[in-house]
């Protein structure tokens, strides 16, 4: 039987704890600040695509992990039976002018050839229901890729399917085996230390849970928000993109432009209670893209971070990937998404 030893229980840390156990491998996931402690504890949850043009290997990367997830998740719910808050519902965006009609009839040509039959892009005719964005134009961006989860229950739900399997979160121990370096922003800081430019750093996100039940509904992106309509009756909007922040884990006046934002794009959430907000930081790699691999300088240790906006999105098939590489010695880790990419 393999050790593996897991340092970081945030999405990245799990899904691959998951992946290895389900293999036969002996797991432990040790943080000292417990499951879900940094941005996989947050409350927004949009499973969205990048755009179908330039393709390349991060956007087949998110296109296989998006199509795993149904499965993956599901997996997850019956083994510890706990609800992930993951539906593939689609989305839908508004459509603002004509040279962005033009753009977007483009790209469902583009999507039909890379998304094949897995998905549509479609440009539709808005129909004023109360769950649609405002569109000036009266067309809309509608995808069937898309997907949403709800993160705090998702990383939850993992917890309990390990905990099925024996393996449970601890704050401390001993590494055993190899040792998976999954812990954020953190991690990235103490990869920049040792590097002569920064390897990547934290980047601040806010974001709010209104009190209105649209389960069930798409997902929409306006006025430059999400807006995720989780299963358990609440709305989430965010989020902000902050390099320059001053308190990382409280809100500010970018969080009520966020909520405004959300309001003016959907009339139906104009009187939604405000019922938590949420600010935290984000791992971002210097590339933008995860980091996943092996650590250059330490053998036998190794790293699955910089999850940024896509880490849930991307969790499924970077647990198929990171198991493979651990138990098997075997790299199908894309380029572009190398440790070393962003040294």
């Amino acid at each position: 039987m393999v050790d593996i030893t897991i340092r970081g229980a945030g999405i990245f840390g799990l899904s691959v704890a998951w992946a290895c156990v389900k293999r036969g491998a002996r797991i432990q996931v040790i943080d000292p600040y417990g499951p879900a402690a940094g941005s996989s504890g947050g409350i927004v949850g949009a499973l969205a695509p990048h755009v179908p043009e330039k393709w390349n290997t991060k956007k087949a990367f998110q296109l296989d992990s998006l199509l795993m997830a149904k499965d993956f998740w599901s997996d997850i719910e019956h083994a510890g039976g706990g609800a992930s808050g993951y539906a593939r519902n689609g989305r839908l965006q508004p459509v603002h002018d004509e040279n962005a009609l033009d753009l977007a009839r483009k790209r469902a040509e583009t999507a039909s050839n890379v998304w094949q039959d897995n998905a549509q892009w479609h440009v539709v005719r808005a129909t004023g229901a109360a769950w649609e964005p405002i569109s000036t134009t009266g067309w809309l961006i509608q995808d069937t890729l898309s997907a949403l989860i709800h993160p705090r229950k998702a990383c939850d739900a993992l917890v309990r399917a390990l905990a099925a399997k024996g393996v449970q979160v601890t704050a401390d121990g001993a590494d055993r085996g190899h040792v998976l370096w999954a812990t954020g922003v953190a991690g990235l800081e103490a990869l920049n230390k040792g590097h002569h430019r920064p390897v990547g750093s934290g980047e601040k996100g806010q974001a709010a849970l209104l009190d209105h039940n649209a389960a069930g509904h798409a997902q929409l992106f306006a006025g430059g928000v999400h807006i995720i309509p989780h299963l358990d009756g609440t709305v989430a909007v965010g989020s902000t993109s902050e390099r320059a922040y001053d308190r990382a884990a409280e809100t500010d006046d970018q969080l009520h432009a966020v909520i405004a934002a959300a309001r003016d794009a959907v009339p139906s959430l104009k009187d939604a209670r405000v019922i938590q907000r949420w600010a935290g930081l984000r791992p971002r790699s210097r590339s933008r893209a995860p980091m996943l691999g092996p650590w250059p300088e330490r053998p036998g240790h190794f790293i699955a971070n910089g999850g940024f906006k896509i880490g849930f999105g991307m969790a499924p098939k970077i647990a198929d990937v990171m198991a493979d590489l651990l138990l098997e010695g075997r790299d199908r880790i894309p380029d572009g998404f190398r440790v070393e990419d962003s040294f």
